[in-house]
């Protein structure tokens, strides 16, 4: 193990994730994320499986926004009310049967009115069929690497296999923002009039005045109150993902405490730029005794504000390199170790080759290494 020459100190504090074990939750299943570096903040039965409610829905917009921007989809385009989506019960936009609406009203009836009518029309448009559909958005939640997930309808309708996890929801939302970040605006308008009804957006943190602009909440009997919520603060934004709350009241004081506290007490920081050497390795039999090593990629940790403790750095690997070493090899693993929480790894590279001598002095370094060995 070799220790790297970084050691920070004072300004980058590490990530505890045992922070988790000094706040709770009423809700049955949470997970909370910062978005840019993945880093789980909080979670509590994550892998759980559980009845998502209307949170299902986001997945649906998921598949509208990508038929926007692959062009099968416009927003000036109008659907058709089929019988089955007017008649739908639950949470309605109230379109007609028979009638034609456009796609940016649909939308908005499914993101703030969590009209399960207009989730059916887009679903409808999208697969033919909404069990169709159930069978398209499922086949994408694997892609996208939701794990533990199956739709059976576009709605979350309740039906025992039609299910998902915190940690898959919170993927969806993450995925859905990197990917379609234009599209992602509709999720923090307050409220939306359609047919002279103006119902406003379900999400309590739109009112919080705490930087929310979305996601999404659900209820049902089965599943509880449940809430995807996500906001940004300094320019760093968190994910988090409630579910199994007994009331509205608690969804809205558990989900505005929550992400005040993951947008509140972190902050990201760069601790490696791209292509950074961060330590040498020795190399025998070589025509240069050591080789520099690099990350290929920025690498940011999530950490606290609060604390005082060292992050440092070890790289990992088999001493000494044996020539010849090319250039971009992958040589071991730089390990992070974050005091209270663990470590990270990041693989390093050699930045630069090492090519073998000539045979006169290959010989000799043979010898000169045979003779290090066995004094």
């Amino acid at each position: 193990m070799h220790r790297l020459l970084i050691i920070f100190l004072l300004a980058i504090l590490p990530f505890q994730a045992s922070l988790a074990q000094d706040i709770e939750t009423k809700a049955q299943q949470a997970y909370i994320i910062d978005f840019d570096t993945g880093t789980v903040l909080f979670s509590k039965n994550e892998d759980e499986r559980m009845p998502t409610s209307s949170m299902s829905k986001v997945m649906t917009i998921l598949a509208v926004f990508e038929a926007l921007e692959d062009g099968r989809l416009k927003l000036e385009d109008e659907l058709l009310v089929s019988e089955k989506a007017w008649k739908k019960g639950g949470s309605k936009m109230f379109v007609e049967v028979g009638k034609k609406v456009k796609v940016e009203d649909l939308i908005r009836g499914v993101v703030i009115q969590s009209g399960n009518d207009a989730t059916i029309v887009l679903a409808e448009a999208l697969g033919g069929s909404e069990e169709a559909f159930a069978k398209q958005i499922t086949e994408k939640a694997r892609e996208i690497g939701m794990e533990n997930t199956h739709f059976t309808n576009a709605s979350g309708w309740p039906d025992p296999n039609h299910y998902s996890t915190a940690k898959d929801l919170a993927i969806l939302t993450r995925y859905m923002i990197q990917h379609y970040p234009e599209y992602y605006k509709y999720y923090g308008e307050p409220e939306f009039t359609y047919h002279d009804i103006t119902q406003a957006n379900r999400n309590p943190l739109l009112e919080m005045d705490i930087g929310a602009d979305g996601v999404k909440t659900g209820h049902t009997e089965d599943a509880g109150y449940g809430l995807i919520g996500s906001g940004t603060r300094d320019g760093r934004r968190t994910i988090m993902v409630l579910n199994g709350m007994a009331s509205m009241k608690e969804r809205g004081e558990e989900s505005g405490r929550l992400l005040e506290w993951s947008l509140r007490n972190f902050k990201n920081k760069k601790l490696f730029e791209k292509g950074q050497i961060v330590t040498h390795a020795d190399v025998v039999l070589g025509e240069q005794e050591t080789v520099p090593l690099k990350v290929d990629e920025d690498i940011y940790l999530t950490i606290p504000l609060a604390g005082s403790d060292k992050i440092t750095a070890e790289a990992s690997f088999d001493s000494p390199l044996i020539a010849p070493v090319e250039e971009g090899a992958r040589i071991g693993t730089m390990k992070i170790y974050i005091p209270s929480y663990g470590q990270v790894e990041k693989p390093v590279y050699a930045a630069e080759s090492v090519s073998e001598p000539g045979f006169f002095e290959k010989t000799m370094a043979k010898l000169t290494l045979f003779i290090k060995q066995n004094l």
